[in-house]
């Protein structure tokens, strides 16, 4: 074989734009990417120095090139978006998604019904969307019919029906089929479901308060009830949404990065509302930066399929003209990608990146087996065997109030979730978290060395406590009253900076504390075992709390009259729906200020620092 001459090749090579290919031995595609000047390009692949680590071992299997020019850069950008999506080339970024999209379906009927659809919009009638995933449909098309009954069976079954089906039993559909609603009725009942798919849901909840106000001067009161529950149905939709007031179709991507890894989160915003997440795990060399990840993606993404007018981006790409300009070809019609967003764009951003970062949390935790962790962490922490059972204590209150101790347990088949246990804090001084640990480890390992050998129950390899060195003292005074003092015993404290892989391990028998490196897997384990302690704590506090303020009532908060009490109960449907309802969601009740709005939510909910 001749050995491919770079030099010369890239002297032949045209200044215009085009799409280039790098072949292996056997005339694989490697690569393929496009350029501006096609020249330039390509000879900086071959520069002496500078090559990112991945290029190197890329152009070392090259043997051969071959390009092809074309008239503008944009003509190149859907020339190698094609090429990419049908040659799979091993060192591009690939976007693994060649599922269409799910809509939902309102027909055009005398009873139109509201159905999943999937596949070319042959059928008459609306659609919505497009939403992310089957179960984002199926969960929005569930809350419709809890808020309007419109029927969703197929027209087959409507027309055959001579009495009700078993939805209108449970109060899910109005019956059309069977003429127990006329055509009217019904038509306002689409009209709503219309409203709230549209993004009018805030609109449609002023004019159900309306009605339901009319009602009930009326002394309709099941009328008013009725209407009560559309609009408490509504704000908990509204609140599962997590956007409103703000109408527009955009779509949010946010994309992160760790140990070779990517995640692009794009999230879909549709006549204001968000109709959730679908992710997309990429592998990535250690070099590749969020820039490229997202130039990657974008074109891969969009070329061939609906865009929205307004695209954010958690960073900004390179070669955003290029890629607006070649969207705004093919949708005819102008499509902005946004990467210093404000406001509630901003927001959206961010929560998307929140989104992806867990993705790709959780996808790193599925790439390393928990066995090969406990195995690291025998070594980190120089234990004489493998610890076959991994206890953890975590403490959560307010203030003082409500404390509650959990207990988790892993093994190194996972977490044993039969095991776990919640201990309620009982006449201890408020916030002293040392007492809390020593009561609750007092009644766990108690009652278990009174139960070894009757229900299965046995002591731990290894305990954590979520703490200091404080914690650690308490536990170890404990564990020697019971003489188990022969426990391995760790605290693991967060550190000066509460940066996640700077914790500190406070080890039972040492006087310095130890700090793993943040790529360990050992100190992975810790923190999966001790974030499940705390969440667990967390979700017992915060029910314990509740039924202990259940008593409590809007009068006790300042700023609460009677008239704001009123207006409370009545815009958001009941108690139940202000003790859920968020901050956006109180302020735009009548006479609540942001602060009073606040003050209402920090009555209800945790509020951390």
């Amino acid at each position: 074989m001749i050995p491919f001459d770079a030099k010369s090749y890239v002297k032949t090579l045209s200044a215009a734009p085009g799409v280039y290919r790098m072949l292996g031995t056997h005339g694989e595609v490697l690569y393929v990417g496009k350029a501006r000047n096609l020249r330039q390009r390509v000879s900086s692949y071959f520069r002496a120095s500078g090559l990112a680590a991945r290029t190197r071992i890329m152009m070392r299997q090259v043997h051969n090139m071959e390009v092809t020019v074309t008239h503008t850069e944009s003509e190149a950008l859907l020339l190698e978006n094609n090429l990419i999506k049908s040659l799979r080339p091993r060192y591009n970024i690939v976007l693994r998604d060649d599922k269409s999209y799910p809509y939902i379906f309102l027909s055009d009927h005398p009873f139109p019904r509201l159905a999943f659809h999937r596949g070319a919009k042959r059928e008459k009638g609306r659609y919505f969307g497009p939403f992310p995933s089957a179960f984002s449909v199926r969960e929005s098309l569930n809350l419709l019919q809890k808020v309007f009954p419109v029927r969703q069976c197929e027209d087959s079954f409507f027309r055959n029906r001579s009495r009700p089906c078993l939805q209108y039993q449970i109060k899910r559909c109005s019956a059309p089929c069977v003429g127990y609603i006329d055509a009217a009725t019904y038509a306002e009942d689409v009209r709503h479901a219309v409203l709230f798919l549209e993004g009018q849901s805030q609109a449609l909840i002023e004019e159900m308060v309306g009605r339901m106000e009319e009602a009930s001067a009326r002394r309709e009161y099941e009328t008013a009830a009725r209407y009560r529950d559309r609009v408490a149905a509504l704000h908990r939709v509204q609140e599962r949404q997590s956007v409103s007031g703000e109408g527009g179709d955009a779509d949010v991507l946010a994309a992160v990065t760790d140990q070779g890894a990517a995640c692009v989160v794009v999230t879909f915003i549709r006549s204001g509302r968000n109709l959730g997440n679908k992710n997309f795990l990429l592998k990535i060399s250690e070099e590749t930066d969020v820039a490229t990840i997202l130039s990657a993606f974008l074109p891969q993404y969009y070329l061939g399929k609906p865009a929205p007018t307004a695209v954010y981006l958690n960073h900004a790409v390179a070669d955003r003209d290029l890629l607006e300009a070649a969207f705004a070809q093919e949708a005819g019609r102008r499509i902005q990608l946004i990467s210093n967003a404000r406001g509630l764009h901003r927001r959206w951003v961010r929560l998307a990146e929140l989104n992806a970062r867990d993705a790709l949390r959780r996808f790193l935790s599925d790439q390393l087996s928990l066995r090969r962790r406990f195995e690291a962490l025998q070594e980190a922490l120089a234990l004489d065997a493998l610890p076959e059972r991994i206890e953890c204590f975590d403490i959560s209150h307010t203030l003082g109030e409500a404390t509650v101790a959990s207990c988790v347990v892993f093994t190194p088949d996972g977490p044993l979730k039969s095991d776990y246990r919640r201990f309620n804090i009982e006449n201890v001084a408020a916030g002293d978290d040392y007492a809390a640990i020593a009561q609750a480890l007092t009644r766990r390992y108690r009652r278990a060395l009174e139960q070894e050998g009757e229900d299965g129950s046995r002591l731990p390899d290894l305990l954590l406590i979520d703490g200091g060195k404080g914690q650690l003292g308490a536990a170890q005074g404990v564990m020697r009253e019971l003489s188990t003092a022969s426990i391995r015993l760790v605290a693991v404290a967060k550190g000066p900076e509460r940066k996640p892989g700077r914790e500190q391990l406070f080890l039972s028998g040492q006087r310095s504390a130890t700090i793993l490196p943040a790529h360990s897997p050992a100190l992975h384990l810790i923190q999966q075992i001790r974030d499940e302690a705390h969440r667990f704590a967390i979700t017992g506090h915060r029910q314990r709390r509740g039924r202990a303020r259940n008593t409590s009532t809007l009068e006790s908060i300042p700023g609460i009259g009677d008239k704001r009490r009123q207006a409370l109960l009545k815009n958001l449907g009941g108690l139940q729906e202000v003790a859920r309802a968020g901050i956006e969601d109180l302020v735009r009740v009548p006479g609540i200020s942001p602060g009073l709005a606040r003050r209402i939510y920090e009555m209800f909910h945790d509020v951390e620092p």
